[in-house]
């Protein structure tokens, strides 16, 4: 069922639902809009990556669903205004996340997503933040953060305390079309285990005992030093490597950087990245093949001094040949 909730956490939410994935809270927002709107054309960006079925790290993705997608460069607002206003009159929404998560953690730069927060409005299109992974950024997450309020949200994974979950919501307007109470054509959102008793227990929990807002701000502030700390590391040895993230989520680029983008990446060397990767799986340290961080609760500062010392036996060891642009 749909509930009113104060926006205690996240301002979008005046109504939200529950599904059982984030994949699944994506379809479900992208399914509102094209029916509140009466539209059909979905704005995304290369990088992005919504679930198994909205992907676009190389374009769309054979297994994508069958929405008709426009794809815009992340952080370009002159080349992004121009795809909206191309497709405005039939621009049902713009889905984006405030930073690419398995894109690259790559930030959106606030002065791109805010321009998308006005140009939807001027379009009359709807603008969803995809905050499956972002919302562990800040207690409100980049939404409150940033005070960039979208229409509709998604969130996922960790909020169900470590069963399945997601939701979306939003504006108040657009949500009550799930409302069977309403009045004119209601939407169907199905689903045996939407709301399942297991998981609104674990996640309660873990928002009320665990992950509360000290701790989520002091994690992220742990992941913002520990990222300094490397990216430091890098600079001093005159290694090409760069940084990117916020907060708890970073990722590793052999890329001498700046990186506002996936296009910046063209030129990474996966062969570079797979070293790192075994290098610090060698030392006892594991994150993601594609070299991303996502740090929990338990891990502490002194954990990341860990991780520094084995980055700078890294950079001393395989800096030489990554400078020279061979392995």
């Amino acid at each position: 069922m749909s509930f009113p909730r104060p926006p205690r956490r996240f301002p979008a939410l005046d109504l939200l639902r529950f599904t059982n994935s984030g994949t699944e809270a994506n379809l479900m927002a992208l399914a509102a809009a094209t029916a509140h709107t009466g539209r059909s054309t979905i704005l995304v960006f290369q990088g992005g990556y919504h679930g198994g079925v909205l992907s676009f790290g190389q374009g769309n993705a054979p297994l994508n669903v069958p929405h008709r997608f426009v794809i815009g460069a992340y952080n370009d607002i002159d080349g992004t205004k121009a795809v909206i206003a191309e497709h405005a009159t039939d621009l049902a929404a713009v889905l984006v996340e405030p930073m690419l998560g398995s894109g690259g953690t790559i930030p959106g730069e606030p002065a791109f997503l805010q321009m998308l927060r006005d140009e939807t409005t001027r379009a009359g299109a709807l603008l969803i933040f995809d905050e499956v992974m972002t919302s562990r950024l800040a207690p409100g997450g980049l939404q409150r953060e940033l005070g960039i309020t979208p229409d509709l949200c998604t969130l996922g994974k960790y909020l169900g305390g470590g069963m399945s979950f997601g939701a979306f919501g939003g504006r108040g307007e657009v949500m009550a079309g799930f409302d069977p109470a309403g009045e004119g054509p209601r939407w169907a959102h199905a689903g045996t285990f939407n709301n399942n008793t297991l998981t609104m227990a674990a996640g309660l929990a873990g928002l009320e005992q665990v992950l509360t807002d000290s701790a989520l701000t002091d994690l992220n502030a742990r992941g913002d030093r520990l990222r300094g700390r490397l990216q430091a590391v890098f600079a001093e040895a005159g290694v090409p490597v760069t940084v990117t993230g916020r907060g708890s989520l970073f990722t590793f680029h052999p890329v001498p950087g700046p990186v506002r983008s996936p296009a910046d990446l063209t030129a990474a060397d996966p062969a570079a990245r797979e070293l790192l990767f075994f290098h610090l799986l060698e030392r006892g340290y594991w994150m993601a093949r594609r070299a991303m961080v996502a740090l929990s609760l338990a891990i502490s500062d002194g954990h990341g001094a860990g991780l520094v010392t084995a980055v700078r036996e890294f950079a001393d060891t395989y800096g030489p040949a990554l400078r020279a642009g061979t392995r």
